[in-house]
């Protein structure tokens, strides 16, 4: 490989911007996350993308849609400094064109992160710095090509991981040993014992509750945000008659209550997963919106994440009676960080973005007149009452049935109303009523199993559900937007 070889260029140009990130990395471990170019140029792409787009990325990549961006956005990067570099070996000019257009688009998307300040455009512009010397030095500096083949590009490979691990570990392991820290108090009112019959164990059926490590994460922060609790405080504020400030240990001290709550999200598409049952310990809203009294017509609270996101909440639905809740604690143990440690917002019957404000550090009590929290302009509702919906787990398209009874069931949900009847469908045949098993109460998900006498050859399989209040899911299908998807889940499966 020689100077002037085209490759040589483009394993510069590659070396140089894994310089450039790994150095900003180490920077914004001081600036904070949000600052890191990737991360504030992917959380640009979030706040801006066209809704069908991040539909898409939804049903593509589930959970996993943030990490794909990341690496989506990274690949684009390399790629970008490969062919800079390449042109580079010619004209060392459009190479450090290139670093600066970098540069500029870090700096102006770090500049518009939430309560970013001045130093924000650290990351960016010393990573730039860093960038453009490096390929200086090995376009045209002392470094021969063989020792830039064999040498650098591996030692700057092991720099960045090395900075990576730095800056998770100054910046992860503080915050998960304060969790570890935590003793969670004992509930006021207990949660109600799950009933013998409420889970009916069967393979493939989700479970009655959903384990913190399988429960679905869907939310717009590309870094989870690292909250300590010595450091958190909640602000009530707004039109209030009087505004209130909580620290950690005096949410603490307050009563707790305990509950079982299901959690939707309104991505979620029809027979999707996006959603969980999950055991939650918190402190009652209702008293404290109580104490600060709300004024005539602030008929929303806006929550506010310690990264800047907002939801707007109906003010009356927390004050209902309903247990919305500042939740502290998951399944029996102190939040997952990734779940909004140390504290979250979790109201029964509406959907996440609406109301499951994670690392809340703010709730601003507004009207829906004066404000539009994040997902409005958007093109989503101002308000999200959870659907009654229901699923098929089992049997599922892929496993191979055999003529005779087949067991057939799923959950069904309709949080805060409750679920009446579950209905099955064998093709276009009667609806047959499915048997409910039992719950904790009308704010969780419901399984039920319906027994199939199953005849050989194909056959679709579908399901609705009829809630408390008497209202049956509707047949027509809609899409996720503006406030959530409808139609009948339905299986394929072929008898042999």
């Amino acid at each position: 490989m020689t100077r002037k070889s085209w490759k040589f260029g483009a394993l510069a140009g590659v070396a140089a911007a894994a310089v450039a990130l790994g150095l900003a990395e180490l920077i914004a471990v001081v600036t904070g996350s949000r600052s890191a170019p990737l991360v504030a140029v992917g959380g640009v792409v979030v706040d801006h993308v066209p809704e069908p787009l991040k539909q898409f990325a939804i049903s593509m990549f589930g959970v996993h849609d943030k990490t794909a961006l990341l690496v989506g956005t990274a690949v684009l990067l390399l790629a970008f400094a490969a062919v800079i570099g390449a042109l580079s070996v010619r004209w060392l000019a459009v190479g450090f064109a290139g670093i600066g257009l970098f540069a500029a688009i870090g700096v102006a998307a770090a500049l518009t992160r939430p309560d970013a300040g001045p130093a924000a455009a650290l990351p960016a512009l010393l990573g730039a710095a860093a960038a453009g010397g490096t390929l200086w030095l090995l376009v045209v500096g002392p470094l021969a090509p063989a020792e830039v083949t064999e040498l650098v590009a591996p030692s700057v490979q092991e720099e960045e991981a090395a900075i990576e691990g730095r800056r998770r570990l100054s910046t992860r392991r503080s915050v998960a040993v304060a969790r570890s820290e935590v003793r969670l108090p004992t509930p006021a009112t207990p949660v109600p014992e799950v009933p013998a019959g409420a889970d009916l164990r069967l393979a493939e059926l989700s479970s009655y509750v959903t384990p913190n490590d399988e429960f679905y994460r869907i939310d717009t922060a590309l870094v989870v945000p690292q909250v300590d609790p010595a450091e958190w405080k909640l602000r009530i504020h707004g039109r209030v008659r009087n505004e209130i400030e909580l620290t950690y240990a005096d949410l603490l001290a307050r009563p707790m209550i305990e509950r079982y709550v299901t959690l939707a999200c309104v991505s979620n598409e029809v027979g999707g997963d996006l959603i969980g049952n999950a055991r939650w310990l918190g402190v009652p809203l209702k008293p404290l919106l109580d104490q600060a009294q709300p004024l005539d017509g602030a008929d929303q609270v806006v929550g506010r994440s310690a990264d800047g996101w907002t939801c707007g909440t109906p003010t009356s639905v927390l004050r209902d009676g309903r247990d919305a809740m500042l939740a502290v604690g998951m399944n029996g143990a102190p939040l997952p960080i990734e779940h909004g440690f140390p504290v979250r917002v979790v109201v029964p019957g509406l959907y996440g973005y609406v109301s499951a404000t994670k690392w809340v550090v703010e709730l601003e009590v507004t009207s829906f007149a004066d404000y539009d929290a994040y997902w409005v302009p958007r093109g989503w509702s101002q308000q999200g009452p959870i659907k009654t919906e229901s699923r098929i787990d089992t049997p599922r398209g892929r496993n191979s049935l055999t003529a005779g009874p087949v067991t057939v069931a799923g959950v069904a949900w309709a949080q805060h109303r409750g679920i009446a009847k579950v209905e099955v469908q064998v093709d276009n045949g009667p609806w047959q009523e499915a048997m409910l098993a039992r719950a904790v109460s009308d704010d969780t998900w419901i399984q039920w199993s319906w027994t199939w006498e199953a005849t050989a050859g194909d056959h679709v399989l579908r399901v609705r559900a009829t809630d408390k209040t008497g209202e049956t899911q509707t047949s027509q299908p809609a899409d996720v937007v503006p406030d959530g998807a409808t139609g009948y889940h339905n299986v394929a499966v072929t008898v042999g």
